[in-house]
């Protein structure tokens, strides 16, 4: 595995729905109207494109003879007052499961890694993009952090945990797509589901990138449905964050194309069953936009010039967004001082960056690896964080395919269908090492047929319970009580671990968390300290020729790019060095004894030299380590005087030498 990722929304509204008579050509999508209340209608129509013609309803049940009957039972199940109160309620658990004891946890190989360079740069000012580490967004976004508070693993995570937490919130921006339970039942499914929880509690950008990207899908939606066109700027300012974090944004844009144009392929197929030719459906699509630009403008031309002038600029945002986050540190600032330099500042935080990512990822040798292995690693990884979404995800599918409910099949259920399979299958050719945060990429989009399948076991249970069936009432409540307490219980398992035991959902570079009061203890001696702190004792494996610790020249790690494979070693132990500012230094495999000999308070080591270290050592408590899940271990000696003026009930805790 390559090291450098790790070793490797009155509750009821109008609507801006297009004439009833668009019928199922809208190109604007399907709201659904069985189960909720119509759209609020905007009182400044400056943006809109579109408004419910009078005298005609604002919702369409053509498609559902039993519309009108549905609705009401959906309504009398959960209003759409309730139901947002579900979905706030939802994302407020969401924020406490993802802050509470966020740091407890020690970091992961990559945490630490990409927490050791924002440090960097927040001392030095300098950060250019590296793809390897992927997108600027957290250490932009942390360094401002670092320079409200004290650094700490808790405020490292802190943006990742908020923006997870806010992932029930934009559910909202799709109820005019879902029924009312389905809303917070899709609220809940992102709360807590232990995958996304997991990864939410982690400073990587995997969460990130998905919410971002989601959300941009939701102000599409909202667009879509209200007809108004401000929805664009939160759209293309929600893509253009998404593409700071991570390189795989471009995967979600793919995906949502791809989706959508299996829809469209669906709708000109349904059209030919009806025996209508494909022109005119696309003509119909024609005049149903053609309504929309004209709803709120006198002439063609105006309305038209409101579109354009919309698209440019959320296009502007959405690239502003991208520049602000990739462009060079301080050059970014320098320009303003220095005209001259603003060409290259724009280029290298545009055409520079993409250049860089295709040279790195599209270009690059990270995918070479064999395919079933990585996606039988995803599908377990599924299994065991995420048995909830496939369960109920598959049932959402099956209802909403085959027309198991009133209102029919549901463009929004089918588009995350079909994006949740392309996700399934394309992670394990995208991704280079195997590692259960792709996960994340697959539970989003499948957490909306999921939302569907939790939806109609409780409204069956509601019609089971009219009708008088308690075995009925019974064997629903079983399965949502036991999906409830399972992820429960899976959040509770999962919470700050660093267990072989849980595997299936942590990846291979995890220390244990033991290792994390010595680290602070070691850093607090490192303070105390002048000069030399800490020795990393050089060293290769057994049955390797290959280095581990010992890099040749320390002042290189001061600015990126690393000091190569043998600093990759330590993480994520850089990180928690770094913040106490320990002035560190390294030995060669073949000199360990004579380093010994002027030994700082610090000593590093893998455990295989554990012996021949501790023979050199005098005055020192040791501390051994799970360096990674399996097969790795690492050993600590720290100065016992020194250690019990900063942590005295450490030293008990240690071995003496």
């Amino acid at each position: 595995m390559s090291p450098d990722e790790g070793p490797r929304e009155t509750d009821e509204t109008t609507s801006s729905s297009p004439p009833a008579d668009a019928g199922g050509d809208d190109p604007f999508g399907d709201p659904v109207a069985v189960g909720d209340a119509p759209v609020e209608e905007d009182p400044d129509p400056g943006l809109g494109i579109g408004e419910t013609p009078p005298g005609e309803s604002a919702v369409d049940t053509t498609r559902s003879p039993e519309g009108t009957a549905v609705a009401s039972r959906e309504r009398g199940l959960l209003s759409r007052r309730h139901a947002f109160a579900g979905v706030a309620a939802f994302t407020v658990v969401a924020l406490a499961l993802r802050l509470v004891a966020l740091g407890g946890r020690i970091f992961h190989w990559d945490e630490g890694r990409v927490g050791y360079w924002i440090l960097r740069y927040h001392e030095t000012g300098i950060h250019e993009y590296r793809p390897i580490v992927h997108g600027p967004f957290l250490p932009i976004v942390n360094d401002w952090l670092f320079a409200l508070a004290p650094v700490s693993d808790f405020l490292a995570r802190f943006p990742v945990a908020v923006v997870g937490g806010l992932l029930p919130l934009s559910v909202w921006l799709f109820r005019e797509r879902l029924r009312n339970v389905e809303l917070v039942a899709l609220a809940a499914l992102f709360a807590l589901n232990p995958l996304a929880v997991y990864y939410s509690r982690f400073m990587r950008n995997d969460v990130l990138v998905a919410v971002f990207a989601f959300a941009a899908l939701g102000f599409v939606v909202r667009g879509f449905d209200t007809g108004r066109l401000r929805y664009a700027f939160p759209a293309a300012l929600s893509l253009g964050l998404g593409f700071t974090t991570k390189e795989n944004a471009i995967l979600y844009v793919l995906c949502f194309l791809g989706a959508g144009a299996v829809l469209a392929d669906h709708r000109l197929l349904a059209a030919r069953a009806r025996g209508e030719a494909a022109r005119s459906v696309v003509g119909r699509w024609r005049a149903a936009i053609r309504t929309r630009l004209l709803a709120h403008g006198p002439t063609p031309r105006a309305s038209l010039g409101r579109v354009l002038g919309v698209a440019v600029g959320s296009l502007a945002l959405f690239v502003g967004v991208v520049l602000f986050f990739y462009a060079p540190r301080p050059d970014l600032w320098q320009m303003f001082a220095a005209p001259s330099q603003i060409p290259g500042v724009l280029d290298a935080g545009t055409v520079g960056a993409a250049e860089k990512f295709t040279d790195t990822w599209a270009g690059g040798s990270h995918q070479d690896h064999p395919y079933l292995p990585y996606l039988g690693d995803l599908a377990e990884t599924l299994v065991y964080g995420a048995p909830a979404v496939i369960a109920f995800g598959l049932l959402g599918v099956v209802i909403d395919r085959y027309g198991l409910r009133e209102g029919g099949q549901r463009e929004l259920v089918s588009f995350a269908t079909y994006w949740a399979i392309a996700s399934l299958f394309g992670y394990p050719i995208a991704t280079d090492i195997q590692a259960p945060w792709a996960g994340v990429h697959v539970v989003v989009p499948l957490a909306i047929p999921a939302a569907v399948g939790v939806g109609f076991v409780v409204s069956s249970a509601r019609d089971a319970l009219d009708a008088r069936d308690a075995i009925s009432v019974g064997l629903a409540a079983v399965v949502v009580l036991a999906a409830f307490s399972g992820a429960v219980a899976a959040n509770a398992t999962y919470f700050n671990t660093a267990s072989e035991e849980n595997r299936e959902v942590l990846q291979w570079a995890q220390p244990a968390n033991d290792l994390k009061p010595t680290m602070e203890a070691a850093g607090a001696v490192s303070a105390a300290n002048e000069g030399t702190d800490v020795l990393f004792v050089g060293t290769s494996a057994p049955g390797s020729d290959n280095e581990v610790f010992y890099v040749r020249n320390e002042s290189s790690l001061r600015t990126a790019p690393p000091g190569g494979p043998a600093w990759h070693d330590r993480l994520p132990l850089p990180w928690y060095l770094e913040k106490h500012n320990a002035t560190v230094t390294s030995s060669p495999p073949d000199e360990t004894l004579r380093a010994l000999a002027e030994a700082p308070p610090v000593v590093i080591t893998k455990d295989y030299d554990r012996d021949e270290v501790s023979e050199e050592l005098s005055g020192y408590t040791v501390f051994e380590h799970d360096f990674r899940l399996w097969n790795d271990r690492v050993v600590v000696y720290i100065d016992t005087e020194r250690l019990r003026e900063v942590a005295p009930e450490r030293v008990e805790e240690g071995t003496q030498i």
